[in-house]
């Protein structure tokens, strides 16, 4: 109970020098908890009820609301206690205020606001991905004013900021801070245990302390937004060696080149960190080789996997016509990860994805086998390949580049072929890129020019349609603008009118068309990773002499490839961590998941995940939702094997081995 005398200093706080911090500190911790219980609501499904579980993710959340309030206006304590006390409600003093409560507000009520559709996007506070998404500022500035009216967003972000200021004042709040002229010492009497408290809560707090559960929804509701932003953009690295669990090195190499073997395959050296393998193929052929990947294309868009919106006609009927991947999941949750794992084979290392790292040029990738095959290999994307450094991670394993360049610095560093998408060719544009039916015009283009030098030539095309602001050329489909349902079947109708073109070719015959997903359209669930929110559909269409078959058998995008040269009899050298399914064991059946911070090994219904606290998780699999429980007694085996992939795969990348020697 709170006695007169408590009563007496909190009224005389709220009438001093410092009535304006505590009534915006007050405020931004209303708000934040109005923004958690939004949140716990919102995703009510996927929260597994323990009431123990939500105090705590309530008290651990308001912790770090004081904290980041605290952060926010820290300047402003330290202003408050140096101000000599004759200038206290002068012109300086009100112009200082003003300026840097205006600015606090705008960042607090943006960066709550922007919480939002982040949700309901990823079911996370800001993450690795918000700080991405600052870099690149054309595309997201782009992106929102496309997907929402941006006039509106300012009108309201000044409407708040106009509204608190009336509140504050019917408060009294900047006149008692302008008119509380309180000595120095009352000052540092506020001033510095505040200042000692935000250092120590901001050296203590970390955002792991959040993870004390195995539901996801639980963890993310217990963070603060800005405070995750932040911890993101200093955690944006991981190294495997400090933060996740480990194996002898050696040991690890010796787990990993005995899980890495294929029944036609035999290493080349005996040396204990080379995973160099020969492949024997019969038959060899050499198609042109076009790979697809669909942004954010779900498996559950499909009707083979029971939707019955009638979205994806055209690729229904191409997976019916050809070998089709049914058991197949991304490795990740965005484009970088889908572009990894289909072009390194590599499980998703900890931390950005190699993608967008520094020193990854001239690795071991499929452009090395397809090279060593004399194919010529392209990159072809919509939109500015300077975002996530698409240009400069291609260019660098050899790729020639065709994209709508918009004259960025960071893509001129490109030592292969650079080809600009002229404003001639382009019938619709957004935030990310040419529509889809423009990029594939693309690809015809150079198709063209290739067979005209009669070179066999891969083509990775990226697509960009099937993303917010899901908008597309009008009067191709029946469906409106600006819906995800309706890009998806924008981006089916654009692939069919694609095929039906490519067939007109000669070079059509003798070309392979691989097709598949970067990743799903949503990762928001109940645990840190969500294996159904993985599952992607892979086509191999027009391959010569097969019938059409369905592939049921486990495995990541990371092998699709490597089934491609299989098929193809191909003999070759790889040091790829993919691996063709059709010669696997069905034992060694197994698919990489991760999402950044977290990693998982799904294998025989069992799934195996470790993360940046060094902790080991194992779960059984069950259900059409892949639901998760974990498991008292774990498989030792399954985590050695999970610890030994992704150990090896970040030394390999961190110690330079991935290279091309």
């Amino acid at each position: 109970m709170i006695s007169t005398k408590d009563l007496g200093l909190f009224q005389k706080i709220f009438k001093s020098r410092f009535s304006a911090f505590f009534s915006i500190l007050c405020l931004y911790l209303c708000l934040s908890f109005l923004i958690r219980v939004t949140f716990l609501f919102w995703s009510i499904k996927d929260i597994e009820f323990s009431l123990i579980y939500i105090l705590r993710a309530f008290f651990t959340g308001f912790i770090f609301d004081i904290t980041t309030g605290l952060l926010f206006l820290s300047l402003y304590n330290v202003y408050l206690l140096l101000l000599p006390k004759k200038w206290i409600g002068s012109i300086l003093d009100k112009t200082f205020t003003y300026f840097y409560l205006i600015l606090i507000l705008i960042i607090v009520y943006f960066s709550l606001l922007a919480e939002i559709p982040f949700w309901d996007e990823f079911g996370v506070r800001f993450n690795f991905i918000a700080v991405d998404y600052l870099i690149y500022t054309y595309e997201v500035v782009e992106n929102i004013n496309q997907s929402y009216p941006l006039p509106l967003i300012i009108s309201v972000l000044i409407g708040l900021v106009v509204l608190t200021f009336f509140l504050l004042k019917k408060l009294h709040a900047f006149k008692n801070s302008f008119s509380g002229k309180n000595s120095f010492k009352f000052r540092a009497y506020l001033a510095i245990p505040i200042l000692i408290i935000t250092l120590a809560l901001s050296s203590f707090m970390k955002n792991k302390q959040a993870d004390f559960s195995n539901n996801l929804v639980i963890n993310e509701i217990g963070k603060n937004g800005a405070y995750s932003f932040f911890s993101a953009y200093r955690s944006n690295e991981l190294d495997y060696e400090i933060f996740y669990p480990k194996l002898p090195i050696k040991e690890a190499y010796t787990i990993t080149k005995q899980t890495l073997l294929q029944k036609n395959q035999k290493y080349n050296t005996t040396k204990w960190d080379d995973i160099s393998r020969s492949t024997e193929g019969n038959n060899e052929e050499r198609p042109n080789i076009i790979l697809v990947a669909i942004e954010s294309f779900s498996a559950d868009f499909l009707t083979a996997f029971g939707n019955t919106d009638g979205l994806t006609p055209n690729y229904d009927k191409l997976a019916n016509e050809s070998i089709f991947f049914t058991n197949l999941y991304a490795t990740g949750t965005r484009t970088v990860r889908g572009m990894e794992a289909l072009t390194l084979c590599i499980p998703p290392t900890p931390g950005n994805s190699i993608v967008r790292r520094p020193d990854n040029e001239n690795l071991f990738s499929i452009a090395t086998i397809l090279k060593s095959k004399k194919y010529h290999p392209y990159f072809i994307y919509g939109g500015d390949g300077y975002f996530d450094n698409m240009n400069n991670f291609f260019g660098g394993q050899g790729f020639d580049i065709v994209d709508r360049d918009r004259g960025n610095p960071l893509s001129d560093n490109i030592k292969t072929e650079r080809f600009a998408i002229q404003d001639k060719e382009v019938s619709f544009e957004n935030a990310w890129g040419i529509c889809d039916e423009d990029i594939y015009k693309q690809s015809i283009k150079y198709a063209d020019k290739s067979y005209e030098k009669q070179q066999p030539f891969f083509q990775f095309i990226m697509t960009t349609s099937n993303h917010k602001p899901y908008t597309f050329p009008n009067g191709k489909i029946d469906l409106p603008q600006g819906e995800r349902n309706s890009a998806v079947k924008y981006t089916d109708y654009a692939l069919g009118k694609f095929i039906s073109t490519a067939k007109t070719k000669s070079w059509y015959k003798n070309t392979v068309f691989v097709i598949v997903a970067d990743h799903c359209a949503s990762s928001a669930g109940k645990w840190e990773i969500n294996i159904a929110k993985h599952h992607i559909p892979a086509i191999i269409y027009n391959l010569k002499d097969s019938k059409p078959e369905n592939i049921s058998r486990l495995a990541s995008q990371i092998d699709l490839m490597p089934t491609v040269f299989g098929y193809l009899g191909w003999n070759y050298s790889t040091s790829l961590y993919g691996k063709d399914i059709n010669q696997m064991n069905p034992a060694d059946e197994r698919a990489f998941i991760g999402n950044y911070r977290t990693l998982g090994l799904l294998k025989n219904n069992l799934f195996t995940q470790i993360d940046d606290r060094k902790r080991v998780k194992q779960f059984t699999v069950s259900g059409k939702d892949k639901s998760l429980s974990e498991v008292n007694f774990k498989n030792n085996d399954l985590i050695a094997e999970t610890i030994s992939s992704y150990q090896t795969a970040s030394e390999r990348f961190k110690n330079r081995k991935m290279k091309v020697k």
